[in-house]
């Protein structure tokens, strides 16, 4: 079973900013794969089904960006689930918009969202697909919690249908398929 994580924040002031691309890819994975988001519990909601005929849970934890671990943690451990098998979906400022780049493991870079999932989970092996939103022009926090302009949102659009895809290939596959398959992904529209 995998645990497919987006990060982001809960709350309607946050939706279409960039720190909550996470949540718009889970939102885009559950459409193409007809789960309902619906359940709450485990400090986030969440939803259960298929992807490539491997059950999946697809999860938005509620707790704020900077305690996302404490969510993943808890479904982590009702359910048994590894971390090789938790899947984390989150924004990252040192590429540009739209690149895609997944890893198996490594540091926090800053995320404080990440942070919190090494510090819960008590490890920093576990894979995940980094979506690029640029680089901050201006204070960062204001940057990272700022909307998406008309252009970027174009351009995310072909970065999301691809983020879902790497997922598929990351369940019915592996990681380093996905890898090999989709890392350095850039969209064919441009800003």
């Amino acid at each position: 079973m995998f645990l497919i994580v987006g990060l982001g924040n809960p709350g309607k002031e946050y939706d279409n900013t960039r720190h909550n691309i996470g949540f718009e890819v889970v939102d885009n994975i559950a459409k193409e794969y007809n789960i309902e988001i619906n359940r709450q519990k485990f400090k986030g909601v969440y939803g259960e089904g298929f992807i490539a005929n491997n059950k999946v849970i697809l999860l938005k934890p509620s707790t704020y960006m900077n305690l996302s671990g404490e969510s993943i943690r808890e479904v982590a451990n009702f359910y048994k689930i590894s971390n090789e098998e938790i899947l984390v979906i989150y924004d990252d400022i040192s590429l540009d918009i739209g690149k895609l780049r997944i890893r198996e493991k490594g540091s926090a870079g800053g995320h404080n969202g990440i942070k919190s999932i090494i510090s819960n989970l008590g490890t920093d092996i576990f894979p995940r697909i980094k979506v690029g939103v640029g680089q901050p022009n201006v204070n960062l926090v204001n940057y990272v919690l700022g909307k998406f302009s008309k252009e970027e949102k174009s351009v995310l659009t072909e970065s999301i249908s691809a983020v879902t895809q790497s997922v598929k290939v990351v369940i019915s596959e592996d990681v380093k398929s996905a890898m090999n398959k989709f890392n350095g992904f850039k969209p064919n529209t441009s800003i």
